[in-house]
């Protein structure tokens, strides 16, 4: 399985929407400084993830959620949880 994943920085509120194939050990390298686009807004924790048959489905979804976030879509997408 592939998992479409939206963090939310506990210190600065911001968003990050990425990929994997095992989400809690994503979320341990985020939270540990082991990805760089996310290292100085740590610790996040996980606000929303969708879980698709291939990576193929996955990337085109988090296309689709990348492509509203901040807008109303995206508001109504993280609220479900």
């Amino acid at each position: 399985m592939v998992y479409v994943y939206v963090l939310q920085s506990l210190k600065d509120k911001g968003y990050y929407i990425g990929i994997s194939v095992n989400l809690n050990k994503r979320l341990k390298k985020h939270n540990s400084g082991g990805v760089e686009s996310t290292g100085k807004r740590r610790p996040f924790k996980i606000v929303y993830f969708e879980e698709f048959e291939n990576y193929s489905l996955a990337r085109q979804r988090e296309k689709e959620i990348k492509s509203y976030k901040g807008g109303n879509s995206f508001r109504k997408l993280i609220s479900v949880v």
